[in-house]
């Protein structure tokens, strides 16, 4: 079994801490470490080296390989422009396939907290014996803790089992609204989608056969010219490509501390707050103040607000409402478009 950790990403939603010189897989938001290093290392704590690979951009090789040190160049997957995660793990089985390896992938983000790698080390052993047998995708599924609305959610079937561990995944569920959050955790067959699959090269290519076959052709056509085709492919994610269109896919649902850290609010439920529920990094003084986050370079003064997202760095300021999260990212893409339009022109 080997490890595939896609590192590639932007992390817009972490502006204006993170930023396209150095996006959050390559921050220290947990610990010392940034979030690349952590999800490294807990594949490292039972995997050799040579078993290890990151998928990234060129742009990003130089911090890659800065970080992690042990890693050779060679285990440093390049996709040639940023298409979302069905293109990158197309790319990945391709590059397994041509060296005639269908090992199974644990194919990972690099951006994820889990708690106890001793856990998520035995359940990907569970998994691992799933995705042996042909076609069969495995995903690790999160017994919920709460009606999470930035999640997405898997509805197993379990009277339709591959074993006493893993189940038929029977729907995914894209991520709810509250009401329908509320509605999924009550329901002991649903789980949080990890984002976390478990499958071989082999069963990659053929699902990408079966149901992306235009995007599949265009890779394996172009091996030796990807630089010129590869913006060429949708922008899609592996979830809509492949996962929600095949039959043949098995959740282990798990139970450890976990947490995709794909935004502001999740360093509020990794970090402790105080009296308030007020999570405070930097030099920042508060008063009257509740449910905040403010992550600061500068002294910064918080006073009678609730529910505000703060954040100051040299890339720019963020002042946002828990609430409207989401458009961080909408916002930033919006503006650049409006600057590649003006260039265009």
């Amino acid at each position: 079994m080997k490890a595939i950790i896609l590192a590639g990403g932007q992390g817009t939603r972490f502006w204006p801490l993170s930023s396209e010189d150095k996006p959050k897989q390559f921050l220290n938001l947990i610990s010392n470490d940034s979030m690349l290093q952590e999800t490294y290392q807990r594949f490292r704590n039972w995997l050799p080296v040579e078993k290890v690979f990151v998928v990234t951009t060129n742009k990003y090789l130089p911090l890659v390989l800065n970080q992690l040190p042990e890693l050779q160049e060679s285990q440093v997957i390049l996709e040639p422009d940023r298409r979302d995660t069905a293109p990158c793990v197309a790319l990945t089985a391709m590059h397994f396939l041509n060296q005639m390896d269908d090992e199974v992938l644990i194919i990972a983000p690099s951006d994820q907290h889990i708690g106890n790698s001793q856990v998520f080390q035995q359940a990907l052993k569970l998994a691992e014996k799933v995705a042996e047998q042909d076609d069969s995708i495995v995903t690790l599924g999160i017994h919920p803790t709460g009606p999470e609305t930035g999640y997405g959610y898997i509805k197993a079937n379990k009277k339709n089992s591959f074993s006493s561990f893993a189940y038929q995944v029977e729907e995914f569920i894209e991520k709810p609204d509250i009401n329908k959050a509320e509605e999924l955790i009550s329901d002991e067959n649903v789980f949080w989608n990890s984002g976390i699959f478990i499958w071989k090269p082999s069963t990659i290519a053929n699902n990408f056969k079966k149901h992306q076959p235009e995007m599949w052709k265009l890779i394996n056509d172009n091996q030796t010219k990807l630089l010129e085709v590869y913006s060429l492919l949708p922008k899609v994610s592996i979830d809509y490509a492949i996962l929600e269109k095949s039959e043949n896919v098995f959740t282990v649902p798990v139970n450890f501390e976990w947490d995709d850290i794909g935004s502001w609010t999740s360093l509020g439920r990794i970090h402790s707050s105080d009296h308030n529920n007020n999570y405070l990094n930097g030099e920042v003084m508060e008063a009257l103040s509740k449910n905040c986050i403010v992550y600061s370079d500068r002294k910064t003064l918080l006073i009678g607000v609730e529910d505000l997202i703060v954040a100051s760095t040299d890339e720019g300021i963020l002042v946002c409402h828990k609430s409207e999260e989401q458009t961080i990212k909408k916002l930033l893409n919006k503006e650049n478009i409006t600057k590649k339009n003006f260039k265009d022109k």
